[in-house]
């Protein structure tokens, strides 16, 4: 089955109303004309229920198909970035340092496509919750949501999400079982040295010096202390120290990023991150406090789902056109707090050769709708079948 003929039919209509969202970006929980557009579109398509303020700004809208089944989720993020776009687009953002960088307006738009049409033909046993959740970049919007109660309250069994890959061509889509995309950690190591005048540095304890053996000796935990056949990304993207050409400073700030796609490898890289820095600390004669943050968890898709979702795509776009290995991507999601809770899994739709994700001159490419929107409408009725 190629793309759905009614959704391929609502598909200028369907653009528009991305176009109408990305000239409206808003940034992490302060989304209120999102919110408020996509409400208002979930009633217009015949939602049975429209609830609104999950998690802050998130909207949940409902549609009943046939007494008896479970209720699924389906997930689109809302927020988008404080980035200046530069792309001179008809639709472009209206908003100053801010907007779809991520394509979660093409996110939106797919999942409002794929639930008017659920809403218009019903052929499904059960009930879908279609979720548009906030602070996806930065700010734990999924996490907020289940804390809010999203997934008791409204029984959700098992949950699926979607992100466009630029890259990926139109009209394919890329999925595998176990980690997909990688955990998010962040680490502020603050160096306390004793500072003096630069002419007489015998007399102080430098940070900047222990700082650059510290930059070095990180990159040693992907070198030497992981396996070859393992991934983690270790970047320090920040380093801070000093204010006069003759002073040596008495602190200095290194931080940076930790990517991985195991918990084994994530807890290696922080105790690994502790101790360098406490055997640089006292090699240096400084001590070193050790900020480490946790962020989003990594990204692992329930092997049976994947293979699902895999089909799903399959009967979409045809199977030469789904890769179902694809290679993990070391950047991280937040819809990983929905799958450690319930069943599901994670995939990417294609966006061709566009920018790049977070890029200033990125934009969605709406000849993707009709393929994600259709993928939408196969997967309920595929995960929800009324025989």
């Amino acid at each position: 089955m190629p793309v759905n003929n009614r959704i391929a039919a609502e598909a200028p209509k369907i653009a528009e109303w991305r176009r109408s969202l990305h000239r409206i970006p808003e940034i992490l929980y302060d989304l209120p004309d999102t919110a408020r557009f996509v409400a208002e579109r979930l009633r217009e398509i015949g939602c049975d229920e429209v609830v609104e303020g999950i998690g802050g700004t998130g909207v949940v809208g409902l549609i009943h198909g046939h007494d008896g089944g479970p209720v699924i989720g389906l997930r689109a993020d809302m927020d988008a970035l404080p980035i200046h776009e530069t792309a001179d687009l008809p639709y472009r953002s209206e908003r100053a340092n801010a907007m779809h960088a991520c394509g979660h307006d093409g996110h939106m738009a797919m999942l409002l496509g794929g639930a008017e049409a659920l809403a218009s033909t019903r052929r499904f046993r059960g009930t879908v919750a279609v979720i548009f959740q906030p602070a996806e970049e930065g700010g734990a919007g999924a996490k907020a949501m289940i804390e809010d109660g999203l997934l008791e309250r409204f029984a959700i069994a098992r949950v699926f999400g979607m992100h466009n890959l630029p890259g990926l061509p139109l009209g394919h889509f890329a999925i595998r079982p176990g980690p997909i995309m990688a955990s998010t950690d962040e680490f502020t190591l603050t160096l306390h040295g004793r500072g003096s005048h630069a002419a007489i540095p015998h007399q102080g304890y430098d940070p900047i010096l222990a700082g650059a053996s510290l930059v070095q000796a990180l990159q040693q935990i992907a070198s030497r202390n992981v396996d070859p056949l393992d991934s983690v990304v270790v970047s320090v993207t920040q380093f801070h120290a000093g204010f006069a050409h003759n002073v040596i400073p008495q602190e200095a700030t290194v931080s940076g990023t930790v990517r991985s796609l195991t918990a084994r490898t994530r807890d290696l890289a922080e105790r690994r991150i502790r101790e360098i820095s406490a055997g640089i600390g006292a090699a240096h004669g400084v001590e070193i406090a050790v900020d480490y943050d946790r962020n989003y968890p990594v990204t692992l898709n329930h092997a049976a789902e994947a293979a699902f979702c895999a089909e799903v795509a399959a009967e979409v776009a045809g199977e030469s056109a789904v890769n179902r290995d694809t290679v993990p991507l070391m950047g991280g999601e937040d819809f990983s707090y929905m799958l450690e809770q319930r069943p599901g899994a994670f995939i990417f739709v294609g966006n061709g050769a566009s920018a790049g994700l977070h890029h200033p001159a990125y934009d969605f490419n709406d000849e993707a709708i009709p393929f994600g929107s259709s993928y939408w409408l196969t997967l309920v009725e595929r995960a929800l079948p009324l025989d």
